[in-house]
């Protein structure tokens, strides 16, 4: 993110910019951005060009800080780089307010990477950047944002939290299917629970719970529908979550007839290796009835 740095502190808004932040985070990923006029006209190619190779997609091909140290931007400034006062430039920054909004450009750029880290794509996302920006000037780009009730940290943090929101629904997912296998990859080898069935004992590891699995969940070939209510997730760092949530199992008795069965549940989640695992889970309500 230094070529985002370098772009912004010459013409005083960043490379990437949209409204809507899943359009933003693919511009970054499809690494979409120009220079447009009139802010870049009177920007040597040199200052373009070290730019172009900051903001390289692949990593193996993207300049090192040795490599830019020896850039004739920098290596020869005295008579490659401009010497004009760039008036616009600080207008520009004042209103794009440098101790937050280049912070928040910053994150963003941080966030798309950690979570696009994968193969290309992008098809036409770098002419939308193109005319979104040249339909609008970037000084009502900034005043905008302004206007929104989040900043690009609070985005985050709702990305962040609607992913332990869905890894938690794929972990429920798997126990209602009786999938044991896919249950173990979501669960840390030593994970420890609480739970109704244990009776107030805290168990460790996952072989009590593949009893369930093996006698219960497995052998249950009537629907199940399960629904998350009310989740409240507490961000603990970047490695780290905890969600509570009430879960409502609808399925049909032995009878044939339908049930409803609630628990109230808090799972704490930890990434390892890029993977959220459980680590512990507490589960209260009455123990599992379903029909086998």
């Amino acid at each position: 993110w230094a070529g985002v740095i370098l772009y912004i502190l010459l013409v005083g808004y960043p490379p990437f910019w949209d409204e809507d932040q899943h359009r933003l985070y693919q511009q970054i990923k499809a690494g979409a951005y120009d220079f447009p006029s009139p802010e870049w006209d009177t920007v040597t190619p040199e200052a373009k060009d070290l730019i172009n190779k900051m903001l390289t997609i692949n990593p193996s091909k993207r300049i090192t800080a040795a490599e830019a140290l020896k850039h004739p931007w920098i290596s020869h400034r005295a008579t490659v780089a401009s010497c004009m006062h760039r008036q616009e430039t600080v207008d520009c920054l004042k209103k794009f307010n440098a101790r937050r909004k280049l912070k928040g450009a910053i994150l963003t750029t941080m966030l798309a990477t950690r979570n696009f880290s994968g193969g290309k794509s992008g098809g036409n996302k770098k002419n939308d950047g193109v005319k979104k920006r040249k339909s609008s000037s970037s000084v009502q780009l900034m005043e905008s944002s302004e206007s929104t009730n989040t900043t690009i940290e609070d985005e985050d943090t709702k990305v962040r939290k609607q992913e332990i929101i869905k890894v938690t629904e794929q972990l429920i997912e798997a126990i209602s299917n009786g999938d044991f296998e896919s249950y173990t990859k979501m669960c840390d080898p030593g994970m420890t629970a609480f739970e109704p069935e244990a009776l107030g004992n805290l168990v460790e590891g996952l072989d009590f719970h593949r009893f369930y699995f093996e006698n219960l969940w497995s052998r249950n070939s009537k629907p199940v529908h399960t629904t998350i209510l009310n989740p409240h997730i507490h961000l603990m760092g970047d490695e780290s979550a905890c969600i509570a949530y009430i879960r409502i199992t609808q399925y049909v008795d032995s009878g044939g007839i339908p049930r409803t069965a609630q628990s109230e549940e808090t799972r704490i989640w930890h990434r390892r290796d890029g993977k959220w695992q459980i680590v512990h889970f507490h589960r209260s309500g009455a123990p599992s009835v379903l029909p086998q």
